[in-house]
């Protein structure tokens, strides 16, 4: 029996001749991809550190909030370590121009949440806001896209325009708890406090560390009437 010669279409062919000659590489360990791979090779994406905060209530990320704000779920697909993959990922999304990453982890992390029975627990998912400023100069939001990669899988609506930063602030990363929460308490608001009134909301970021930017948000959130609150990232530094 004979078998049929499959013929590469010119697409293919091209596709092909492109990887050759500009191959793309892996932002977490710069090992080139594979043909159906992007951005993240098969083996960083199975060897990252996941932490399954999702299958443990009192998790360290839910347990950071006791007696600040009352949280019903915290969430964080990764544990952010310093110089580490997680860390290349996150500098790639928010520094590299690279916004699809964040849809990428927000689609990995939701198929996590949905495959736990999560996709039922939000009725809205908000980003943090960056500053109209800040945003101009990136050209986006990083946590917009990952709210929109967990609205794709979740199946939850997302809005990016509920929640504002009305001032700007100076960056965290430096920043002692206390002097991190002086420095955000008073800078967000909510544009359509409607919107969230009654609602089961997933407040998400794209690394969370002391919590104070969360916290913020969140009072704000509450004051409006949300029946409650979560808060989930692509990953937490504690």
């Amino acid at each position: 029996m004979k078998l049929l010669k499959h013929t590469p279409s010119p697409l293919h062919i091209w596709e092909d001749f492109i990887q050759l000659v500009f191959p793309s590489y892996c932002i977490a360990c710069y090992d080139g991809l594979l043909k159906n791979e992007k951005y993240i090779c098969t083996s960083c994406r199975h060897t990252m550190p996941i932490t399954n905060y999702h299958l443990f209530p009192d998790n360290s990320l839910a347990q950071r909030f006791w007696g600040r704000v009352n949280i019903t779920h915290a969430f964080a697909y990764l544990k952010y370590i310093k110089s580490g993959k997680v860390q290349q990922i996150i500098h790639s999304l928010k520094y590299g121009g690279l916004e699809e990453i964040g849809l990428l982890m927000g689609n990995w992390y939701g198929h996590e949440l949905k495959t736990n029975q999560f996709e039922n627990s939000f009725d809205l998912i908000l980003p943090i806001p960056l500053h109209p400023n800040r945003k101009k100069q990136r050209g986006y939001n990083q946590s917009d896209s990952f709210a929109q990669g967990l609205s794709e899988t979740l199946n939850v609506p997302w809005e990016d325009e509920v929640l504002i930063r009305q001032l700007s602030s100076n960056t965290q990363t430096k920043k002692k708890r206390l002097d991190r929460w002086e420095n955000v308490k008073d800078i967000f608001a909510l544009a359509q406090p409607e919107q969230v009134a009654g609602k089961r909301i997933l407040l998400v970021d794209d690394v969370i560390t002391t919590g104070a930017t969360i916290e913020a948000c969140a009072q704000k959130i509450v004051e409006a009437g949300c029946k409650s609150i979560s808060v989930g990232a692509i990953a937490t530094a504690y």
